[in-house]
């Protein structure tokens, strides 16, 4: 099976960690998880790759973060989307549509 090239993905990784965040918190395990298996395993994210786009994203207010005890009584980070990452979101996703129509035209089957 191929895989998604990193350098490809890469622009868009932002999106898809905030795509997690929409309906409620995560933490860094379980978003990666949850990548691996909607893309049926054709994107793994890197741990380095996530933990700098949770802080790109924090630092430029696009979530937050807050510890919490795990079931396992381990400390956990969560991660949460704000009001601007749902605005920043939006308008990733219109990004991504306008630059795949304009790459579809270059691609022959």
């Amino acid at each position: 099976m191929q895989e998604i090239s990193s350098d490809v993905i890469r622009g868009y990784n932002d999106t898809i960690i905030l795509f997690f965040l929409m309906e409620e918190p995560s933490y860094g395990y379980e978003i990666s998880r949850n990548i691996k298996a909607m893309s049926e395993n054709k994107y793994l994210i890197k741990e380095t790759t996530l933990y700098s786009a949770f802080t790109r994203l924090e630092k430029n207010g696009y979530i937050t973060s807050f510890s919490q005890e795990a079931d396992n009584g381990k400390r956990r980070t969560y991660y949460q989307i704000t009001e601007a990452g749902r605005v920043y979101y939006k308008e990733k996703c219109e990004e991504w549509r306008l630059t795949k129509d304009v790459i579809e035209r270059f691609i022959s089957d």
